[in-house]
């Protein structure tokens, strides 16, 4: 009944003011933050409001009931890609985040109704997903409510809501391999097949690393003194267990690094020789 009365005297307030023309920021401001991940993108809107002395959780955001994780409408996610949290699948599309505060465990709730004002109609109905996390604690206090991403990498990272000294972090992950794969099938059919990059792909998902191999070997013939070339074959060629050849394809890619003063491949290089047990001067 408090935060009905409270949210019927703010739009009060909000319309007085629009009716007199006056114009004033949002008391907790809008942020969009975007993410590249896996072959897609994660988009979130959400309302930052500020402590401003005051305490929060099981507080003004009481424990155990929906929160919607900010101010003003409820948080919005929108996925172009299926993105699976916390091992929970969502497909492509727009929704409400919404949370349930706890001392030991959070709620994250991903709801269908994506345009809705705070938590006041929400609908359990239209839940996709439900799944619980561990809060944690966090120092030094964070002011304004902050939503972000963290060790995002190509298919796999973390959402992490930040309040006060709470924390909450949702493992997030992409699943691209198979359609990366097919892609690469795909391509390889037609004349600029993607060599390079499918060896490396390869190489990191711990895939054929006798095909990561035979890719690379292209690229080596059309870049015979490429250094980046060399490097990745010796990656290649470490994780096959050849360290022979790998110190092979290393000492070459170290020797026209250092002619080309490429400090980046140099080292590279040298960490390949170093793997495979080669004493570098």
């Amino acid at each position: 009944m408090k935060k009905i009365i409270a949210c019927l005297i703010t739009c009060l307030f909000v319309n007085t003011l629009q009716a007199q023309d006056l114009k004033i920021p949002n008391f907790s401001s809008t942020q969009h933050i975007n993410q590249e991940f896996g072959l897609g993108t994660i988009d979130v809107t959400y309302g930052r409001p500020d402590l401003k002395g005051r305490k929060i959780f099981n507080n003004i955001e009481p424990y155990g009931v929906v929160w919607r994780t900010g101010a003003n409408s409820a948080t919005v996610i929108r996925l172009s890609d299926t993105v699976t949290f916390e091992g929970n699948k969502v497909p492509p599309g727009e929704y409400s985040l919404f949370t349930i505060p706890g001392a030991k465990e959070w709620t994250i709730i991903i709801n269908k109704v994506s345009k809705q004002w705070g938590a006041y109609s929400y609908d359990k109905k239209q839940d996709v997903v439900r799944f619980k996390v561990k809060p944690y604690r966090i120092s030094p206090k964070v002011e304004t409510f902050t939503i972000q991403f963290a060790g995002v990498n190509v298919d796999q990272g973390q959402l992490q809501l930040l309040w006060e000294h709470t924390a909450v972090s949702i493992k997030i992950k992409a699943d691209i391999s198979a359609n990366v794969i097919a892609n690469i099938d795909e391509l390889m059919k037609g004349e600029n097949k993607p060599y390079y990059v499918a060896a490396v792909w390869y190489y990191y998902h711990d895939l054929d690393m006798n095909k990561a191999l035979a890719w690379m070997n292209e690229v080596e013939k059309q870049q015979p003194d490429a250094y980046n070339v060399k490097y990745w074959k010796g990656r290649i060629l470490l994780k096959m267990g050849n360290k022979k050849a790998a110190i092979a394809a290393a000492k070459i890619g170290l020797e026209i690094a250092e002619k080309d003063e490429n400090a980046e491949y140099i080292r590279m290089n040298t960490d390949v020789l170093r793997e495979a047990g080669y004493q570098v001067k």
